[in-house]
């Protein structure tokens, strides 16, 4: 898929939380894994991976639910209780964005996929790369050059 010309921008399902995104995804990805299918009461979850500086909540004060502690935090709309994005606890210099809220989300389409060992079996996304659980965190650089190579982004 071709990323649109940027700033693109999103929002929880009533609106009162928007969100832009400014610069090129790090990664597309889906994830498999039992708590995202909980989260989003669908065979996974989808995931445009933003570097902390190409995103940024423009509208509205959302809210921590789902997975919050030591790990990471889900940010929701307190209103609707759309799930809107991720945000690891420790600088990792990342957020997840929940690929749906996007405007327009054509343009989405996962390169990687994660946690398949919990995979409902017939879901497919048709990634590029797939990873049983989580790729070690090593792999992440060499992910990432060969997703802007792959789909000719920044």
């Amino acid at each position: 898929m071709t990323m649109p010309k940027l700033p693109v921008e999103g929002g929880c399902r009533c609106g009162r939380v928007r969100f832009r995104l400014s610069g090129p995804p790090w990664l597309e990805a889906a994830c498999h894994c039992r708590g995202c299918q909980r989260m989003t009461a669908s065979a996974f979850s989808t995931t445009p991976v933003m570097p902390e500086g190409g995103f940024a909540v423009v509208a509205g004060k959302p809210v921590i639910g789902g997975m919050h502690g030591d790990v990471a935090d889900h940010h929701h709309c307190d209103w609707c209780k759309s799930w809107v994005f991720t945000r690891p606890r420790t600088a990792m210099g990342f957020v997840n964005v929940r690929a749906t809220l996007l405007d327009d989300p054509s343009w989405f389409a996962p390169w990687l996929e994660t946690q398949t060992a919990e995979k409902l079996p017939w879901a497919t996304t048709g990634a590029e790369r797939s990873y049983e659980r989580f790729p070690a965190m090593e792999e992440y650089q060499g992910l990432m050059a060969a997703y802007r190579a792959a789909r000719a982004t920044g």
